[in-house]
């Protein structure tokens, strides 16, 4: 498994505008824009920092991942993902070295990216993301 670099840090926020308020209006980051990614129940900003970025995850349902992610540990980071070169490559080499996977198949995430998450139980606690942009 080839990881090319940190593609961004996930965020979970109860209110898109008042992280906004935060990232942009405080730090000076520039905001890419929202994006809903309806499977997920979530609406997604991101914040270019570099060759990564920071995503806010709002929910949009009250039972939606980053909802329950909140009501558990409240606000903050929620995960972090690796841009990897091939996705289906690095879930198989998990998958053999038994770590445990969330997501055994890729799917499409924000921005059209294949993502898959690994089990925070096989990675001391931390939600990890594997995402291949064709960029």
């Amino acid at each position: 498994m080839k990881i090319l670099k940190i593609d961004h840090l996930g965020i979970a926020v109860n209110s898109m505008e008042e992280g906004k308020s935060f990232w942009s209006g405080i730090l000076g980051l520039d905001f890419s824009g929202t994006e809903t990614v309806a499977e997920q129940k979530v609406t997604t900003g991101f914040f270019p920092v570099g060759d990564s970025e920071v995503e806010l995850l709002e929910s949009t349902a009250p039972d939606g991942p980053v909802a329950k992610y909140i009501e558990k540990r409240g606000q903050g980071i929620q995960h972090v993902a690796f841009r990897v070169e091939n996705i289906e490559e690095a879930l198989a080499e998990l998958k053999a070295k038994g770590v445990a996977l969330i997501d055994q198949e890729p799917r499409i995430g924000a921005g059209g990216a294949k993502i898959a998450f690994l089990h925070p139980k096989a990675t001391h606690g931390v939600l990890v993301e594997l995402c291949q942009r064709d960029d």
